[in-house]
């Protein structure tokens, strides 16, 4: 496409013809894209993906109950523990009981991910197999 320059004379002529240019460029770049997205969008691997099922968990009497509030306090059912060793050699005891306890940690919102993190690690350390953390469940509605 060609561009038209006014000539030195000093004919005002008004041109008409729409410049399209632009318009080609973009719709071979919208074309482009389209013709790469497309087969992605359509050839996937077809899998069935499960269902979210929320259901509530009962807590049984022996499980353990960690609780860690904000100031990253440490508690057994209700009891404080005073330090991490106390906490591990506790847990240790619970390890090798048949069947072994569940750990269930209640976290609070606002706590600092390092504490929650300490409780973990001192599952691991006695050798605790299953930890679950206990959440409030979502408003409904």
């Amino acid at each position: 496409m060609g561009m038209n320059v006014g000539e030195s004379g000093g004919d005002d002529e008004v041109v008409s013809a729409i410049n399209t240019t632009p318009l080609v460029d973009v719709m071979l770049v919208l074309l482009i894209i389209f013709l790469i997205t497309i087969p992605v969008a359509t050839h996937t691997v077809p899998v069935k993906l499960p269902t979210e099922t929320n259901q509530a968990n009962e807590t049984k009497p022996e499980n353990i109950n960690i609780a860690v509030n904000k100031d990253g306090d440490v508690f057994w059912n209700m009891a404080l523990i005073p330090d991490n060793e106390t906490l591990v050699t506790k847990l240790k005891e619970e390890a090798v009981k048949v069947p072994q306890p569940e750990v269930q940690i209640r976290g609070d919102q606002t706590a600092r991910y390092e504490f929650v993190g300490r409780v973990i690690v001192a599952c691991q350390r006695a050798g605790i197999v299953k930890v679950g953390f206990i959440t409030e469940p979502p408003p409904r509605g």
